[in-house]
């Protein structure tokens, strides 16, 4: 396989960020009374791939939409700063020298299901700022994860790629934007199908 550029997940891709966001949830959850909807870092592990909103919509369902939403937005900004203040030695073995290799060779870029400034801060806490030319998440777009991959290549005229992932809706999004998909498979999904799998980020190099 050669693709000019390869677009990467993040979560169950690149790192395993799911205990440290249940401590960033959790914060906020205590501080407005709602301890009670508490989560941790198994029950996270089927909502990651989702938007904000169908996390929303899972964890905090019993609240009324508009309450629901607006408490998700502000868990996610308390777990932001959280990351931010936190070391994160949470990728993947082998994905900082990887990524570092593929960007001799590739344009590289993420795409996300994330609110703003969760790409920013994985590529500058995995210390890879100079290797990606570019990223997109659900919060910049507010589409599907598909429809976000269609915008990202419009923007920097991407013609030859490959999404790599570890969801069934990474995997629906690949096909949707028309690339082919590469299932992470040490990641937190099963997708139905793949045009390539790795069971540990080093083995795109070999790819």
């Amino acid at each position: 396989m050669q693709y000019e550029s390869l677009i990467f997940d993040i979560d169950g891709t690149l790192w395993d960020s799911r205990a440290l966001v249940a401590e960033g949830y959790n914060i906020q959850l205590e501080q407005e009374g709602y301890s009670h909807l508490k989560v941790d870092a198994e029950i996270l592990r089927v909502e990651f791939g989702k938007t904000m909103k169908e996390i929303a919509d899972d964890l905090l369902g019993s609240l009324p939409e508009e309450q629901r939403y607006a408490l998700m937005e502000r868990c996610m900004e308390t777990e932001n700063r959280y990351l931010q203040e936190n070391p994160c030695r949470i990728g993947y073995p082998g994905v900082a020298e990887t990524i570092r290799a593929l960007a001799e060779k590739h344009r590289l870029f993420i795409v996300s299901n994330s609110q703003q400034g969760y790409p920013e801060l994985c590529i500058s806490k995995l210390g890879l700022g100079e290797c990606f030319q570019g990223h997109l998440c659900f919060g910049d777009t507010n589409r599907c994860k598909g429809e976000t991959l269609k915008i990202l290549m419009q923007q920097h005229g991407i013609t030859s790629c490959a999404y790599i992932g570890d969801t069934q809706g990474d995997m629906e999004a690949a096909y949707l934007a028309g690339m082919p998909f590469i299932w992470a498979a040490y990641g937190f999904g099963t997708p139905e199908k793949f045009d390539a799998r790795i069971d540990d980020i080093r083995q795109l190099l070999q790819l």
